[in-house]
């Protein structure tokens, strides 16, 4: 590890407990409302109100375990670093596909979730198996087609984060002029914050956003806390409560994000290992990928046992580290515990399930944005030549073609239809087919040589 005056605490230092505290609570601060939107955003456009609150339990419960797997290292399961998991919003687009889908067949709550979880489940080992294999992988899934897929995702969430700020899925109110003022009142307050030069008031913006938005949301009478009524006091994770139920077409995008996430983990082990100041070549890094992309597939199938969505690990908290100062691993064992308590008492479930959706909108709409810009930067980060702007555009036009116009593939087999149904499959499948099928000219192979 390289001693730079910027890391107060190293990899294996031990910061006493009110300097541990202090940190881990701005991780959760960083990470907080990201490890709860997808189980918002996924239970809303089911109607799966009655659920959400358990959901965001375990979605809190399971994020405590995987950052505690993460960090403590089990043999070769683990990166060792303060590497927090959340719920990944990449699977987002396909789990919604494919819980229409389900519903489309007259499926109940418990059939939605009992699939959802039983495809997760089995897609997390091609993860696990990836992880093993992870620079072969790379030689096919390069920053071009993780580019364009990461776009895709951030682009097609970007429906979902409209629809609530315009009041949510089957509203009365729906675009009525009091939600989007409240929608874009959150929008403001997180841009406003966002262009501040300080990076504590932009590690907030987007929770005092929302807190902000439900605050006035309370003074408009938009806010309602009746649902946490009935809710018990403690929540007891139970594996597979709502079954387990497996289909090989929902199957398909699922495995692909899966796929794709495994490379997206380990840019942000990178990311983390350059600011922990450790080596980022060598057998020692990579040794560290593969644990921490292990562990991301091991946690994935943690996760859909108990009852909630793949898990990833989070960039947003790399943020944290770089301010701080603090790469201590310990810190994340203080971060695991909090997130654990705080899943095992749904009351906070309750309170976020109120959040009204104009707020929840606001605050996702720049959050999915930020998402397609993300992958608009892995795309601009190697020239765009004639081979690569053919595969971008064509890759781009499928998966948005999709997605815009979603009747055009209704007449295809079911089978092709589920998997072609997800933008982000659609354009993930393409640019990996148009990748191999136009070969790179030997100029641009020996300038990467």
């Amino acid at each position: 590890m390289k001693n730079t005056p910027d890391i107060l605490f190293s990899l294996d230092d031990k910061p006493n407990i009110k300097q541990s505290l202090t940190s881990a609570v701005q991780h959760i601060l960083a990470c907080f409302v990201g490890i709860i939107t997808p189980t918002l955003i996924i239970g809303a456009a089911l109607g799966l109100h009655a659920e959400i609150p358990y959901l965001i339990s375990m979605a809190l419960f399971v994020s405590g375990v995987a950052t505690f797997v993460q960090a403590k290292k089990f043999g070769p399961v683990g990166c060792g670093l303060i590497a927090v998991q959340g719920t990944s919003f990449a699977f987002v687009s396909a789990l919604l596909v494919a819980g229409f889908a389900v519903k489309a067949k007259g499926g109940s709550n418990n059939d939605i979730l009992a699939t959802m979880y039983g495809v997760c489940f089995v897609g997390a080992f091609i993860e696990i198996i990836l992880s093993q294999f992870i620079e072969k992988v790379k030689k096919v899934i390069t920053p071009l087609t993780t580019g364009i897929v990461i776009t895709t995702i951030g682009i097609s969430l970007i429906k979902v984060g409209f629809t609530d700020l315009a009041g949510g899925y089957g509203s009365e109110s729906f675009g009525s002029l009091q939600n989007l003022s409240l929608g874009l009142f959150v929008l403001v307050i997180i841009i406003g914050m966002n262009v501040s030069s300080n990076p504590w008031i932009r590690l907030s913006a987007i929770t005092v956003g929302m807190v902000l938005g439900t605050v006035l949301a309370y003074f408009l009478g938009l806010l309602s806390f009746s649902n946490m009524v009935d809710l018990p006091t403690f929540s007891m994770p139970l594996p597979f409560k709502y079954g387990f139920n497996f289909d090989w077409e929902i199957f398909v995008p699922v495995a692909l994000i899966y796929f794709l996430t495994a490379l997206e983990t380990s840019g942000d082990i990178t990311a983390n290992s350059l600011f922990c100041g450790l080596p980022i070549k060598g057998d020692r890094y990579l040794k560290r990928i593969k644990g921490g992309v292990l562990a991301d597939g091991i946690n994935s199938a943690i996760a859909a046992m108990f009852n909630t969505f793949p898990n990833t690990t989070f960039g947003q908290n790399n943020a944290v580290i770089q301010m701080t100062g603090v790469t201590s691993r310990h810190v994340a064992f203080y971060i695991a515990a909090i997130l654990v308590l705080l899943g095992l008492f749904p009351v906070i479930g309750g309170v976020l399930q109120a959040i009204p959706k104009p707020v929840l909108g606001g605050a996702t709409l720049v959050m999915f944005a930020t998402i397609a810009v993300a992958g608009i930067k892995i795309l601009a980060s190697e020239p765009i030549d004639r081979r690569r702007s053919l595969i971008i555009s064509t890759s781009l036009g499928a998966g948005l073609g999709v997605l815009m116009v979603p009747d055009a593939i209704q007449q295809l087999p079911e089978f092709v239809k589920n998997i072609l149904s997800s933008a982000v499959t659609t354009a993930g499948f393409t640019a990996i087919f148009m990748s191999l099928l136009i070969p790179e000219t030997e100029r641009v192979q020996h300038e990467k040589t």
